[in-house]
């Protein structure tokens, strides 16, 4: 049986992609940008709405999706997470969060919940949406569920779980929360992991992560497009740098030279991709120095994105590379989707068939190569070596300081 999804702030396709492989149709596609709404007209024949959803009347909706009130199976959609991202926290030493306006992502989304009402919803959003101490982004969801089981006579159940994507055989460390409902009252069960570090699996009995290389090992390694490769004052340090590893290879702490202090630069600063490690969280809005870069030291292609995010095969992507990573690194991967659509489909409908494996977990390769050989440091970066003083940690740097200064 083929299910009805509504899907809010769509972007690339994610979540949609993953709903699709449990059997699930897109019925309307909705979203605010027009890149996201052009690569989803060329990859499917979803109807969508291309508009900001603040602006388009629930009854639209319904209409495009050919659907009446109660009739979808499910809606789905990550509201964007800007107010709620642990980047923005670590950019302003806070975030407005509620007070965001964009947090007005959340109040729509609800908006349509109640005018709508699916029998199941899924909302995901970044982490930062129920930080320790910081989770009024999820307390307003739940606020905002009771208000419509009042209004309409409906009993959504609310369930809310922070789920690392490479749990569940992505290729990537992910992490997202999901809050997810039924209109009927049950309590949908999260799924347990089923993967675990190489070195944890055993014991715990689960699969280990699938790797880089199990997602990327059949495409070609060693392109040749302008666009791939690196750029900036730092593109010629790159290969000096073994695979897994990241700036911090070049600290006191490290095993080579000591041009930076341990921990003053983002993680993510010249981080290099493991053939045999799943993948860090793909960006969607880079630096020049800005990681994952694939082992041959060059950005990831917009295939070996997708890949990374499990992604369907034969996709078409933006011409632009750096519009492509934008709309793949904001999406959901469709694997993880995959897990929960199969999930919801035998608790809610029971349908025990949809216990079977998920089909977009990228199968384990049976070799993996050896590492890229590590090139010396050039002899440009050389002054940089040195003592260099570790970070102080959180809210001690540099920029905190000059924040309280301008305070003070």
């Amino acid at each position: 049986m083929q299910l009805k999804a509504i899907s809010l702030y769509s972007g690339i396709g994610g979540l949609d992609f993953g709903f699709e492989a449990a059997g699930f149709e897109t019925a309307v596609a909705l979203d605010l940008d027009g890149a996201a709404c052009a690569s989803l007209r060329l990859n499917r024949k979803w109807p969508v709405i291309e508009g900001d959803v603040s602006r388009i009347t629930s009854d639209a909706i319904l209409r495009a999706g050919g659907l009446a009130v109660g009739e979808a199976d499910i809606l789905i959609g990550g509201p964007p997470c800007q107010p709620f991202s642990k980047s923005g926290y670590w950019a302003t030493g806070d975030a407005k969060r509620l007070d965001d306006p964009r947090a007005n992502t959340l109040h729509q989304y609800l908006r349509v919940l109640q005018d709508t009402q699916p029998a199941a919803f899924l909302l995901e959003n970044v982490l930062g949406l129920a930080y320790s101490g910081k989770s009024e982004g999820v307390e307003h969801v739940r606020r905002g569920i009771a208000r419509i089981n009042a209004a309409t006579g409906s009993r959504y159940s609310f369930e809310v779980q922070a789920l690392n994507a490479a749990e569940f055989g992505v290729p990537q460390l992910r992490e997202r929360v999901f809050i997810i409902g039924f209109r009927d009252g049950r309590h949908f069960r999260f799924p347990s992991r089923t993967h675990a570090p190489a070195d944890e699996s055993v014991e715990l009995h689960l699969e280990s992560f699938r790797s880089a290389w199990d997602a990327l090992g059949d495409l070609p390694s060693n392109l040749n497009d302008p666009a791939l490769q690196m750029t900036g004052k730092w593109a010629e340090l790159l290969p000096s740098i073994p695979e897994g590893s990241n700036y911090l290879w070049h600290t006191p702490r490290g095993g080579g030279q000591p041009l930076f202090g341990w921990r003053t630069r983002f993680w993510n600063f010249l981080l290099k991709l493991a053939k045999d490690q799943p993948s860090w969280t793909i960006q969607a809005q880079p630096g020049p120095a800005t990681g994952p870069f694939h082992w041959s030291n060059r950005r990831l292609s917009a295939a070996e994105l997708g890949r990374l995010q499990t992604f369907p095969d034969g996709l078409i992507y933006p011409e632009s590379r750096s519009e492509a990573q934008r709309l793949i690194g904001n999406a959901v991967p469709s694997a993880l989707a995959e897990v929960l659509a199969r999930e919801i489909r035998r608790q809610l409908f029971r349908e025990e068939a949809y216990r079977s494996a998920p089909t977009l977990i990228p199968q384990r390769r049976a070799a993996c190569p050896r590492p890229e050989p590590v090139a010396s440091v050039p002899q440009k970066y050389m002054f940089l070596a040195g003592d260099h003083q570790a970070h102080p940690g959180t809210g001690k740097g540099r920029r905190a300081a000059t924040r309280l200064s301008r305070a003070a």
